[in-house]
């Protein structure tokens, strides 16, 4: 049970409740915060002055006051005009991940809404309910307002809802699951929409598959350099000790580790190489940039996760707009992970060719063939991955400076930060993809050093790899294996594993 509070919710969290249907409730302490922020809505709702999103319109028309009369269809409205999103669903993991995120940003108590509207997130998310929201139409400004909008029309009953793989209207899946639309009090429409939570959501998702992906690069580049004849010298601590940045020291540390005990590293230790090509030597110093720009996002998103996202914000004694609902704090990690990512991509690339290339590949046979010229052998998978890289580098250029103005201009800087989200799913699916291939190729040049054997740690996972994907013994379709690998580093246990030695 994941208990939303407003202070505590977790990235890891995040992934249970999205993927593995963890059950989710509001904490007692957080229904007696949202219950006080609602009364001071009530009490000002009631005055003379104007409140933004209470008893005014928002946006540029933000001065036109709204009589009385009108505040429920007010808050309607909102909803309904701002669902304006087009494009392909966020996925059920993405939508559900939203969901909670913005019911724990409610739980803190500053958004002036009934405890009745987070309770009924978490309804939706226990009860699977999940609202059907296209993915493009955000510019991260005043949040993610029309992914958000489509969310909260289930909420009312309307828009579109999956329940059980079947595509609902909102009204008929809230009654599939026993639950009734609700009418929404003057605020509370606002306070659905205003967030960053649509890419936070995504962004929190690819956080953890990129994570996985910077364990696997370790263990794959193991392989590949033990694979390679290569030496570890260039991985000994007291050499990352003097340049310590964490990412970096904990990669070295990572690949030295790996490849303790390897009989083909015994078999050439006299030999007169003494430096390996960049993509080998430096790959702690790149993989551990990578690290490094993955653990800022982490601390950015931790701390997006239990923030108060909304405008305007409920305080004990006033209603207050202000700006906290501008996506630029995530805009800019999303943008540097897909940067970090394209490079993570990029260094593996080089590797794989180094592997395959007759003119770089030492004693390897060319393309890692059985018969060189009958085969065409791992050729095309590497041309593969060099082609992925590329469109890692048109989607590596930053969304985040791209600033269009709308709303009347009355919202003259935007982060892109959706943009930026969805950019950087499509660079992780890359990189995956760019490292199965070498994982591969790693595989088939060990292979050909037999009868000697690489590490202990390299061995079982090679042992592990080819109960998934069949070790390679002549020219065959590659598409399969391809997947099928990448789809075990995204489970990323057994890397993890790996690199813990177990």
């Amino acid at each position: 049970m994941v208990v939303l509070d407003g202070s505590s919710l977790r990235l890891e969290q995040v992934e249970a409740v999205s993927r593995r249907y963890e059950a989710v409730e509001v904490a007692g302490e957080a229904v007696e915060r949202m219950r006080r922020s609602r009364a001071v809505v009530d009490r000002l709702e009631a005055g003379e002055a104007p409140v933004y999103g209470v008893n005014t319109g928002v946006g540029m028309l933000a001065d036109v006051r709204i009589p009385a009369a009108d505040l429920a269809a007010l808050q309607r409205n909102i909803v309904r005009s701002h669902a304006a999103g087009v494009g392909e669903p966020m996925t059920e993991a993405e939508t559900r991940a939203m969901m909670l995120i913005r019911a724990n940003v409610l739980a803190k108590g500053f958004s002036g809404i009934r405890p009745e509207v987070a309770r009924r997130l978490c309804e939706m998310l226990n009860r699977r309910v999940t609202p059907v929201v296209p993915s493009q139409g955000s510019v991260g400004a005043s949040g993610d307002l029309a992914p958000l909008a489509h969310m909260a029309l289930v909420l009312i009953g309307e828009g579109r809802a999956v329940v059980g793989g079947e595509v609902l209207d909102g009204g008929e899946a809230l009654r599939r699951v026993g639950l009734e639309p609700m009418e929404l009090q003057p605020k509370e429409g606002l306070s659905l929409l205003n967030g960053t939570q649509a890419m936070l959501a995504v962004g929190t998702l690819e956080l953890l598959e990129a994570e996985r992906l910077a364990d696997a690069a370790d263990v794959i580049c193991a392989m590949t350099l033990d694979g390679l004849k290569g030496t570890p010298r260039a991985f000994e601590a007291r050499i990352h000790a003097v340049r310590p940045h964490p990412g970096q020291m904990r990669s070295a540390a990572n690949l030295a580790k790996l490849l303790e005990g390897s009989e083909i590293r015994k078999s050439h230790i006299t030999c007169r190489h003494v430096q390996d090509a960049y993509s080998l030597r430096c790959a702690p110093q790149v993989h551990g940039a990578v690290r490094d720009t993955l653990s800022e996002a982490r601390r950015v998103f931790s701390i997006e996760l239990n923030s108060v996202t909304d405008n305007p914000i409920v305080f004990e004694d006033e209603i207050v707009s202000g700006g906290n609902f501008h996506g630029e704090p995530l805009a800019l990690p999303l943008d540097s992970m897909a940067v970090g990512l394209a490079a993570l991509a990029g260094i593996s690339e080089r590797r794989i060719d180094r592997l395959v290339n007759p003119m770089l590949s030492e004693d390897l046979p060319p393309f890692l063939t059985n018969h060189a010229g009958l085969e065409s052998g791992f050729m095309m998978v590497q041309v593969t991955a060099a082609a992925l890289c590329a469109e890692n580098r048109v989607l590596a250029t930053p969304a985040s400076p791209g600033s269009i103005t709308t709303s009347g201009n009355k919202e003259d800087f935007v982060s892109m930060g959706n943009a930026a989200a969805w950019k950087l799913k499509r660079v992780v699916e890359n990189t995956r993809r760019v490292l199965a291939i070498e994982l591969l190729a790693a595989a088939r040049a060990l292979d050909c050093r037999r009868p000697l054997e690489s590490s202990p740690a390299i061995e079982k996972v090679r042992e592990r790899l080819e109960a998934r994907c069949k070790k390679w013994e002549g020219d065959a379709p590659f598409h399969a294996a391809i997947e099928r690998a990448a789809d075990w580093i995204a489970e990323g246990g057994e890397f993890a594993e790996a690199l813990k030695g177990e």
